[in-house]
């Protein structure tokens, strides 16, 4: 039966790869760039759409995304992030069960293709929380159903804890809540594929976000992403900070390498968050030390300033910062540095990521100013390539050009102002925005 149902699948698959095959790419001139590289539009503006409790709303989490779907919009986001949308072992959705069922803490699957369809209806993209590292089983260990694999025991990863697994080693780090999937099977590779094909094909989901990337190596991200052309992929490379916390300059590249490695693991095939920036921007703005946010070269500190186009800023997601009712709270931004944060990253190269919380929960003032930022943005042109001249770095305040076309301070130093042929467009707490013509 399962060998049935897989082969329906197959006629899907190709279609796919027949109708839309790879993404052509272009650069600033128009020239085409790569038909494997998936970056969406470099003037995207991403919001993720959800916080770590989300599922305790007090309606269906589709719902309040459908609800919101003009809101956002309005506010000039160009793609949206969605939790793991498949059933769980755990209310956030982080250890899947069954892939092809959509009925999980966040709502029902007719509720999901409503959120997606009322976004889709307003020209907004909507990417799949990925979960493909590690999986639970239906009612054991490692019984996996929706799909099973063609050897269960085989899909697992011989040093999992389970101690049954008979797949080759892990190719990247452990996972002790699930069983490590092993990413050289062809079954794995193959259930993977299917299934990112219909979330595609059958539910609407434009790309992917895939989660605990560090669990197995880059180039499996490579071939789900060949196989399935999404509009843009990102993953989390959360890389461990070793040494010194308080380290800055050419001592924290070691931190920014190791996200350009996994890029380059993928075959460039799917951007990746900027921790290196979350990590230096945090303490700049905490410590009022913002020269940390230049490197020996003059360039931004984090991977936007080796690799902007493959880079996703962000100064909070669902791990590392609050949530209405608790959440996770793990590596929090400065809440009262909060505005400064977004400042900086919806002002400068990459791609930048707003967290729900901030613009729904936080209240109208800071939602109106990352509003206000967004648009700026968006009318002056500013992408995740744009180029970029810091003018100051120092103990009170940071200064960058922007296109030559917008500056933008953050820090309590108020002795910079800009010659008269800038106009101020924006301010708020400890950040202004100018721009000219």
């Amino acid at each position: 039966m399962r060998r049935d149902r897989r082969d329906l699948r197959l006629p899907l698959l190709f279609l796919i790869i027949l109708i839309t095959g790879c993404p052509t790419h272009y650069d600033e001139e128009g020239g085409e760039v790569s038909r494997a590289a998936y970056f969406g539009s470099r003037a995207d503006v991403m919001l993720q759409g959800f916080h770590w409790e989300s599922h305790q709303s007090s309606i269906p989490w589709w719902d309040v995304i459908a609800q919101n779907a003009d809101t956002i919009a309005s506010a000039g986001f160009t793609v949206v992030w969605l939790p793991p949308p498949s059933d769980a072992a755990s209310d956030e959705g982080y250890l899947p069960r069954e892939w092809y069922n959509l009925s999980s803490s966040y709502g029902e699957q007719s509720q999901l293709t409503s959120a997606i369809s009322a976004l889709h209806d307003r020209g907004v993209k909507v990417l799949a929380d990925v979960v493909v590292n590690h999986r639970v089983g239906t009612y054991d260990w490692a019984d996996f159903s929706d799909p099973a694999f063609d050897d269960n025991a085989r899909a697992v990863t011989s040093d999992d804890e389970w101690g049954y697994g008979t797949g080759n080693p892990d190719t990247g780090d452990g996972y002790s809540a699930a069983r490590d999937l092993d990413h050289t099977y062809y079954d794995v590779q193959d259930e993977i594929i299917y299934w990112l094909s219909w979330l595609k094909a059958g539910m609407g989901f434009d790309g992917w976000r895939y989660d605990y990337v560090r669990g197995y190596a880059g180039y499996y991200v490579g071939i789900y992403n060949d196989a399935t052309s999404p509009y843009l992929s990102v993953g989390e490379l959360w890389p461990d900070i070793t040494g010194d916390y308080y380290a800055s300059g050419d001592a924290v590249n070691y931190h920014r390498q190791r996200l350009m490695d996994w890029i380059d693991a993928t075959g460039g095939k799917s951007m990746a968050f900027d921790f290196t920036t979350k990590w230096q921007l945090q303490l700049a703005v905490e410590r009022s030390e913002y020269w940390r946010l230049v490197d020996s070269q003059g360039k931004p500190i984090g991977a936007i300033g080796w690799w902007p186009q493959m880079s996703v800023t962000f100064i909070d997601n669902h791990d590392t910062g609050p949530s209405p009712g608790g959440g996770q709270n793990h590596w929090p931004f400065p809440s009262d540095k909060v505005e400064e944060g977004y400042a900086y990253i919806l002002t400068h190269p990459g791609v930048p990521c707003v967290y729900w919380p901030h613009f729904f929960d936080w209240g109208s003032d800071l939602r109106n100013k990352i509003s206000t930022l967004i648009r700026i943005r968006r009318e002056k042109g500013i992408t995740s390539t744009s180029s970029i001249d810091v003018l100051a770095a120092d103990s009170g305040k940071y200064v960058a050009r922007i296109d030559d076309v917008l500056i933008v301070k953050i820090g309590p130093d108020l002795s910079y102002n800009p010659s008269s042929e800038w106009t101020l467009t924006a301010y708020g707490n400890d950040w202004a925005v100018w721009t000219k013509e």
